[in-house]
């Protein structure tokens, strides 16, 4: 019926068709009379009783319709190939005016006199009518059945898409024209619009739908309006399985009446066809929306996915920069020429041409004090030991230079030495600001600790949404570990950039030549452990520094040197390495003679100098310098200011939350008087430290009053904390006065302890005596008694006649 019905239509034309009265004969005069926007911009194009049109599909690619956006270059091209039926026919996959010509040629239909008049191209869909007039013996769909034979005879195919052919269609309706940005796309909206306004429109079931659109493609779906929508005009959803063949049918269909014969009601219904995008992918974001419990936590592991592979890499080689200094200015040849000669010049003006020292006078003295401590740290790096080095000492010892500028001076100059400062670390305020202080230690570059907040914020709606969390904000523990491992892999990379395939041991595997090259790794070293640790949160924060550092040496990726102030830090690095003996050098104030020589060298520097400027004068006096116009050095204030902090800090009464007594700090104080070292053990056994002697002495240490020294991991002596406080000792007992009020403190807390005992003995006494019968066995326990009795009676005495001297002192002196 369809068939019949094209035919009826092709030698009747729709009412729908205008009519042009005049026919033009040449070609070339009408070839260039419809624009992409159709007769005189109108949007459609004029047929007469014996003129049809023909829409060729697949002619262009359609992949390339998002050009038509860019007017701003295509408006040009565009207008030379629809203004040139050879330009158009030359790009695409087949020139229409020829296969029209050849079909009607070879067409076994009879048919008349067929002439092309017109080849209109539709880019954004990929092909173009075709405008052809033929005689009245001759009907449009015969014309259009022979170009289908011969189209699938032939079977054409673009080069862009050998699995599709060039298709083409009598167009049955009234084509709308139009250059609006509307891409084609596999659905096609149809809407049912009545014949004449005022008359009511048919809406045409499924089968009646499937029927018209059936025949230029294979049908994907049909969506009818829902009954009780409002929305007018009635409309379906035609859908195609390609998109080639939607735009074949919108173009052939669009405009087309349907007659009452095949459903389109007494006064018929037009078709008005247009391109809807189907939203192909709306399962998948309600999907994604309906199921947070498993979206999100999937998210969580993408965006971690892209971190590691993308920022990783990039944060490995910033740390790897940093340690090598391969973009710092400094190192540049050009900046230090520049350094070099700006310093010379500036030697050279001062003082006269005078020779400027440029280290700090007298320091040098200090450093050959100390050369044994220097070796030892050079020797410990070249074995392959898996311990920790720590060098400890109280402020101003000069750790950091020890290490830094002379046991570590030629891994410096080699660029293979890591400095970690935790002191910006542990004062940083927040997890974000922890987080930018340690990584801006190792140059961990790119960071984001600013999206730990942000990322927070989503973990809480997250888990306001699915009442769990989703795993997108990371604590702080797990921040650090992932700077400490980009760290570890960097330092890996070091101590390995040196190797060669050449090499003797080039069949050692990374592990084998790293243990084996201990001169090979670089150096870490960790300054300002353990500082502010009795801080919130502090703790975590060493745990993984420690840790990291106990990977580094089993690993032998590195050595480690952790300077600190603090004495407990056995308590904090043995957690790592429980079962390691650690490498440590105390580091104490320097020895008197060197003290000696050191200020002696600061207060003659400007008078040698002095001298250089009168002789490079010509001036011969020779003055006596500074130290040589003192009849002594001792500095007395000096030892009065540390026996008044001395007297303050540990021997007066104060805080209570310390964790020694004055009597304990005074019986240190005064046998430290007389003598420079006294027996660990042997003051365990004294009075005042039988019980918790070890956790004060521990606590005095932490308070640098004393110095305790260990052997092969066990304290053995006991020394002043500083050589200053020797004689701050002494000082503090020529003072008869306090020296009488600790002593009498000192007794009076042994004389209390002796008189506890005694009540001991004496209950236990009492127990035995009230016993019925007391046995011969217990003899011997209740003389054993009678004696510590006697001889706690007979100590209490001797304290208490020497406690009343004490007493008489503190009666008679100021």
């Amino acid at each position: 019926m369809l068939a019949r019905q094209v035919r009826q239509r092709a030698i009747r034309p729709s009412t729908a068709l205008s009519r042009q009265p005049e026919v033009l004969s040449s070609l070339q005069i009408r070839r260039n009379a419809t624009a992409e926007a159709g007769e005189n911009k109108s949007g459609h194009i004029s047929v007469t009783s014996n003129e049809g049109i023909l829409f060729f599909q697949s002619l262009i690619p359609i992949n390339f319709q998002w050009l038509n956006r860019c007017t701003w270059v295509l408006d040009s091209k565009r207008s030379s190939i629809l203004k040139n039926e050879e330009k158009f026919e030359s790009i695409g996959a087949a020139s229409p005016h020829k296969v029209v010509q050849d079909a009607v040629k070879n067409s076994k239909l009879g048919l008349g006199n067929v002439e092309v008049l017109e080849v209109l191209p539709r880019l954004k869909e990929g092909g173009a009518f075709v405008k052809f007039r033929h005689d009245e013996a001759t009907d449009s769909a015969s014309v259009a059945e022979a170009v289908r034979q011969h189209l699938k005879a032939k079977r054409i195919r673009p080069f862009w898409n050998p699995f599709t052919r060039v298709r083409a269609g009598l167009v049955l309706g009234r084509p709308w024209v139009e250059d609006l940005f509307r891409m084609p796309s596999r659905r096609l909206k149809v809407e049912f619009l009545p014949s004449r306004p005022g008359a009511e429109a048919a809406e045409l079931t499924q089968e009646q739908l499937y029927s018209f659109f059936r025949p230029y493609g294979k049908l994907a779906d049909i969506v009818p309006q829902a009954s009780d929508s409002k929305v007018l005009p009635r409309h379906a959803y035609v859908d195609f399985a390609r998109v080639g063949r939607a735009i074949l049918a919108k173009n052939c269909l669009h405009g087309y009446g349907v007659s009452e014969a095949q459903g389109g009601g007494k006064l018929g219904t037009i078709f008005r066809l247009s391109y809807e995008k189907k939203q192909r992918y709306g399962w998948i974001k309600d999907w994604l929306f309906g199921h947070p419990r498993i979206v999100i936590p999937a998210l969580a592991a993408l965006i971690a996915g892209i971190t590691v592979s993308i920022f990783d890499p990039l944060r490995t080689f910033s740390i790897r920069a940093h340690i090598t200094r391969n973009f710092h200015i400094e190192d540049n040849a050009i900046f230090k020429w520049f350094k070099t000669q700006g310093e010379d010049l500036i030697n050279k003006v001062r003082l006269l041409g005078q020779a400027v020292d440029a280290g700090e006078p007298g320091m040098q003295v200090v450093w050959d004090d100390r050369k044994g401590e220097i070796e030892q740290i050079r020797s410990w790096l070249m074995e392959t030991a898996d311990t920790f080095i720590i060098v400890q000492g109280p402020r101003g010892s000069g750790k950091k230079e020890l290490v830094l500028d002379h046991a570590l001076q030629h891994k410096r100059e080699a660029h293979r030495v890591l400095v970690v400062d935790c002191k910006p670390i542990q004062e940083a305020r927040g997890d974000a600001a922890t987080i930018a202080a340690a990584a801006n230690q190792v140059g961990y570059r790119p960071v984001f600790s600013w999206l730990n907040n942000v990322s927070g914020l989503m973990d809480l709606a997250a888990q306001g949404m699915t009442g769990v969390k989703a795993g997108f904000s990371e604590t702080l523990e797990n921040q650090l570990s992932k700077i400490w491992n980009n760290t570890a892999t960097a330092l890996k990379d070091i101590a390995l950039e040196g190797r060669r395939k050449d090499d003797p041991d080039a069949g050692l595997s990374d592990d084998e030549y790293l243990e084996a090259h201990p001169e090979r790794r670089p150096v870490v070293v960790v300054d300002n452990f353990l500082h502010k640790s009795s801080e919130p949160g502090a703790a975590m924060v060493y745990d993984k520094l420690a840790e990291w550092a106990a990977r580094l040496t089993t690993s032998n990726l590195a050595h480690v040197i952790f300077l600190t102030n603090d004495v407990s830090f056995s308590k904090s690095l043995s957690k790592a390495l429980p079962d390691r003996v650690f490498r440590t050098i105390p580091l104490g104030d320097c020895s008197p003679q060197t003290a000696k020589r050191y200020v002696i060298n600061h207060l003659d520097f400007d008078a040698v100098m002095d001298d250089k400027a009168l002789k490079n004068q010509g001036n011969e006096e020779k003055r006596l310098t500074p130290s040589q116009k003192r009849e002594d050095l001792p500095v007395k204030e000096i030892i009065e200011q540390s026996a008044s902090e001395i007297l303050k800090m540990f021997l007066l009464l104060g805080n209570e939350s310390r964790e020694w007594t004055p009597q304990q700090a005074w019986t240190l104080v005064r046998n430290l008087a007389h003598s420079n070292a006294l027996r660990y053990n042997e003051m365990l056994l004294l009075d005042a430290y039988k019980s918790g002697g070890e956790k004060a002495l521990a606590a005095l240490e932490q308070a640098e009053l004393i110095s305790v020294q260990s052997l092969n991991g066990r304290p053995y002596s006991i020394k002043p904390g500083k050589p200053v406080y020797t004689p701050a000792f002494k000082r503090l007992l020529d003072d008869k006065v306090l020296t009488a009020k600790m002593d009498m403190a000192v007794l009076g807390e042994t004389i209390g302890n002796e008189n506890k005992s005694i009540d001991k003995y004496e209950q236990e006494l009492r127990l035995l005596a009230e016993l019925p019968k007391t046995p011969g066995e217990l003899n011997d326990r209740m003389y054993w008694l009678l004696g510590k009795i006697a001889s706690s009676q007979k100590k209490i005495e001797e304290l208490e006649r020497e406690s009343a001297g004490k007493k008489k002192i503190l009666q008679t002196e100021y």
